[in-house]
């Protein structure tokens, strides 16, 4: 199966990875390796993850408080948000409704 990261998971990369860096100089980078390990073993694993919000299965990365949001279909994963699980659950599941939103317009 491939995996294709959405521009919108990327842009959660790119956050995540500077919410860490400027905590600590190389924590960024190693919370981007982390979650990139995370993203390459999906394809052994797609689809045994619990489903939420109607359709997202969701992967929480091993090492960053990090839920990786996505769906599969025919051979494709695709990657819609790499989110911080400390958030409240209501801006995670607005965050992803709004991600559906825009894929109709």
């Amino acid at each position: 199966m491939k995996v294709v990261v959405l521009d919108e998971a990327e842009r959660d990369l790119d956050d995540g990875y500077w919410f860490y860096e400027n905590q600590e100089e190389g924590v960024g980078a190693c919370f981007l390796r982390q979650v990139l390990n995370d993203l390459e073993s999906l394809p052994s694993y797609a689809r045994i993850h619990q489903v939420w919000f109607g359709k997202y299965h969701r992967m929480l990365s091993r090492r960053f408080p990090f839920g990786v949001y996505y769906t599969v279909a025919d051979s494709e994963i695709r990657v819609h948000a790499v989110l911080d699980m400390r958030q409240d659950p209501a801006s995670i599941r607005r965050r992803l409704q709004v991600g559906i939103r825009r894929k109709r317009d």
